[in-house]
């Protein structure tokens, strides 16, 4: 009796698994720190120009809230303790 070897044909679907999305740091509007103090915070931490994070720093102002990084888990929980430090209200959340 001779047994014939089992073959399995494998494919790759590509949407089986949702890739992990980019993570975001988020600068909320506060009642305390002034918006310059804002601006300086975002120009000393990221490196931004000053007309970027005046953007920015509207952005809280108005709509009272500011995506103000991306990126990895990891990188954004950093910079959300870093933004914390300088007394700023910020969080971080998984990109939608």
């Amino acid at each position: 009796m001779s047994l014939a070897p089992v073959t399995q044909e494998v494919t790759a679907t590509g949407g089986d698994l949702a890739p992990d999305l980019p993570w975001i740091t988020i600068v909320w509007n506060d009642p305390v720190n002034l918006m310059s103090y804002v601006t300086y915070v975002l120009q000393s931490h990221f490196g931004y120009s000053r007309a970027k994070a005046e953007k920015l720093m509207m952005d809280v102002h108005t709509q009272g809230r500011a995506v103000v990084a991306n990126g990895t888990r990891e990188a954004m929980e950093a910079d959300t303790e870093a933004l914390q430090g300088y007394g700023l209200w910020a969080t971080f959340q998984k990109d939608s």
